[in-house]
């Protein structure tokens, strides 16, 4: 799964001295064609919800997103320009930003290839929220030691905050801090992991809108919305297995704090990842809906609309099994409408 996901969003490395000259440029990914009533729905969404998918580089949505079918590398590279163009995605998901940090050239690229009113949902390097190496291989000599770097504000503002305000500027949308499963004796417990998770939140740099997912449903305790809300982070709520409905975490910790609403519709009916990768692709219909969750985030996006928060909401092609069509149920459910 690791090395699908950064293979989903490559760099634009310049081309070494003394490399064969380049071919002629292929013509530019354009836009698929999308219906009137998609555009209809685009103009009814209000501008505070911002729909969006977990990442953009994927061959599959051909006819959806695209105007035909290219590679999972060049549409990495190329891609995102076509897919802001959607009438309804407004936000993207960036995950290769979790395997490490990236230069602020490269936050750059992403931003001059979206339009001005495109927010962008950027998740922070493992390196943060890991407590301990896993026992994997691609850690290296570091599997199974403890990280010196978890939860370390001065990392994280110098290696990943500051590049990212300078490369996206206004079109940094929220910062993702995922926590994995873990087990809770290397966080230090449930209360302590709380409190130090509020005094790394406080260091951060302020002009950045920060959320929290957990994958550890013991974490989900009252201290941890009070660190939330003293930090005026916000809780991510998401939909995946391991964790409560929706509803039930934005219950809890969607308090009046919080600046934005902030859900990823990660995984549904109980799939590992690989399973539902091999399930759903290439991601071009959905195969297994999902209406409870999908009524309870359109609830969620209802409620911060009338209140005058924004919303951002991006979705997996592992929650249904095609993210773009789940982005217009979704829509039709948030306005009403019957499809």
């Amino acid at each position: 799964m690791a090395r699908e996901r950064r293979d989903e969003q490559l760099s634009l490395f310049p081309i070494a001295a003394g490399a064969a000259a380049p071919r002629a440029p292929a013509a530019a990914v354009g836009p698929a064609a999308v219906s009137d009533e998609v555009r209809a729905l685009g103009r009814r969404l209000p501008s505070a919800v911002r729909l969006g998918t977990s990442s953009w580089s994927f061959p599959g949505w051909a006819g959806l997103v695209y105007d035909r079918e290219v590679t999972v590398a060049r549409l990495a590279r190329d891609g995102l320009a076509a897919y802001a163009q959607h009438p309804l995605l407004r936000t993207v998901g960036v995950d290769r930003t979790y395997y490490a940090p990236i230069a602020a050239a490269d936050f750059a690229a992403y931003a001059a290839a979206v339009p001005d009113d495109f927010r962008f949902l950027v998740k922070a390097p493992e390196l943060c929220t890991l407590a301990r190496f896993p026992h994997h291989e691609r850690y290296g000599a570091q599997r199974g030691e403890r990280n010196a770097r978890w939860l370390d504000a001065g990392f994280a503002t110098e290696m990943f905050c500051d590049p990212l305000r300078e490369g996206l500027g206004d079109k940094a949308g929220v910062v993702v801090f995922q926590f994995p499963p873990q087990r809770l004796v290397e966080l230090g417990g449930a209360e302590p992991f709380a409190e130090r998770l509020y005094a790394f939140l406080a260091e951060l740099p302020r002009a950045l809108v920060y959320a929290v997912e957990l994958r550890n449903a013991e974490l989900l305790t009252d201290t941890y919305g009070e660190a939330l809300a003293a930090a005026r982070a916000c809780h991510c709520v998401n939909v995946h297995p391991h964790m409560p409905p929706p509803d039930a975490q934005a219950d809890l910790f969607d308090g009046p704090a919080a600046p934005a609403l902030v859900v990823r519709w990660m995984l549904g009916h109980g799939f590992a990842y690989e399973e539902a990768r091999q399930r759903y692709a290439p991601f071009d219909r959905l195969v297994d809906e999902d209406p409870a969750s999908r009524g309870q985030i359109a609830e969620l996006c209802r409620r911060s609309a009338a209140r005058g928060r924004p919303a951002y909401v991006t979705i997996n092609n592992k929650a249904e099994g095609s993210a773009p069509i789940s982005v217009v149920a979704l829509t039709r459910e948030i306005l009403n409408v019957v499809g």
